[in-house]
């Protein structure tokens, strides 16, 4: 099942399978996400589900159950 993933603010849709790592996605759009350690510890590369929560896009997989997702991007200066 796929999913029309929208990262913000740049704007650029691009389709997803379920399952798939947020920041596989990203890379796939062309959209760079800050990373760390690629584990979650470190939150470098955190994204905001729009009506949802913070993740971490390293560890964190398109979930299911909807058509369409918006991602908010946003960037911390100390990284």
């Amino acid at each position: 099942m796929s999913v029309l993933i929208r990262f913000l603010p740049d704007n650029v849709t691009v389709e997803a399978e379920v399952g798939e790592p947020i920041l596989d996605v990203a890379e796939r759009a062309g959209i760079s996400i800050p990373t760390g350690c690629l584990m979650g510890s470190c939150h470098a590369c955190e994204v905001e589900i729009e009506d949802g929560p913070t993740i971490c896009s390293c560890i964190t997989g398109v979930p299911p159950g909807r058509e369409k997702l918006t991602i908010n991007l946003y960037s911390d200066p100390t990284w």
